[in-house]
């Protein structure tokens, strides 16, 4: 038996604020900490904050991931924010064609019963993702979307697949296209987003469906064209969903399938995971709560690098 693949990467996340006038007061979460499991090794971590907070404390939060609080109680013009972390990222899914045809697993509607109601039935961890949630609300027109491969005799993991191709055929990458606020059903209606929107539109078809989805999030490795060096700062946080398929069988996948509808694709060793949640407000890279600034300005730079 050959080893399963795995790469060693590099993060580097900078986000800095600049302010037009100072803060007094701010209280800030930070959820830049890569996960470390069966499919991810963190080999290291360091988060560096300007000015250095006067309270600053971690914890693991309901999803099991972990989260920076830190606090600043002097005057600032300015704020930044820098992770550095180094993983190794197994491939999760490697093989998953071959596994599937051998081992279809669970269909649609046999999954959606296992995750319907039903009065003293033991509680099943996975509906906490089943229900809509601030940026994922159910809409019968998501329920109409992902009827089309979500069928009830079809292989949840074959469905799954097949959504994630619909949505990458039929919606078009544009950035700047949209922001965090942006309805979903503007995303469907338009055809056109970014890696959180379709993200968050394909756990609306999911969950609409009665089938159990979370966001991820994290960092993709995107390569330079041909002869070129890799530009610092070039890459960007990224996003993608995780579909609980019970019995999946892949010893480092714990259930939960991983599929990247933005580019087509089922992760492997260059997706490194920072957390999940049930949408982008669980897992938001960094927010806070401030006194003063005015106007702001934001910056973000991600170096992502194979080691």
């Amino acid at each position: 038996m050959t080893s399963p693949v795995s790469a060693r990467l590099s993060v580097e996340h900078e986000t800095r604020y600049d302010y037009d006038h100072p803060v007094e007061q701010a209280q800030h979460i930070a959820c830049l900490r890569p996960l470390s499991d069966a499919g991810q090794r963190l080999l290291s971590f360091e988060m560096a904050v300007q000015p250095t907070p006067q309270q600053h404390s971690t914890r693991r939060d309901s999803h099991g991931n972990s989260r920076a609080y830190f606090a600043l109680h002097a005057a600032h013009q300015a704020l930044r924010v820098v992770a550095r972390s180094e993983v190794q990222v197994t491939a999760r899914c490697e093989g998953l064609a071959e596994h599937l045809t051998a081992h279809p697993g669970p269909t649609c509607g046999e999954v959606r019963e296992r995750l319907s109601y039903r009065a003293k039935a033991p509680f099943e961890p996975a509906a906490e993702f089943l229900y809509a949630s601030p940026y994922v609300p159910l809409h019968p027109e998501l329920r109409a979307y992902g009827a089309e491969s979500l069928q009830d005799d079809r292989p949840l993991a074959e469905a799954a697949i097949a959504l994630m191709h619909r949505i990458h055929a039929d919606f078009s990458y544009a950035p700047a296209s949209t922001d965090i606020s942006t309805p979903i059903l503007t995303v469907l209606a338009e055809r056109r987003g970014v890696c959180q929107d379709f993200a968050h539109l394909m756990l609306g078809c999911l969950r609409a469906c009665g089938l159990a989805g979370r966001y991820v999030s994290g960092y993709l490795l995107t390569r330079p064209p041909p002869g070129q060096a890799p530009l610092v700062g070039a890459d960007a946080s990224h996003a993608w969903v995780s579909v609980w398929v019970p019995g999946l069988g892949l010893p480092l996948a714990d259930d939960w399938l991983d599929l990247d509808p933005t580019n087509d694709a089922v992760p492997e060793v260059h997706h490194v995971r920072v957390a999940h949640g049930r949408d982008f407000g669980d897992v938001t890279p960094l927010r806070g709560v401030i006194r003063g600034g005015g106007d702001h300005r934001l910056a973000v730079r991600v170096t992502t690098r194979l080691l």
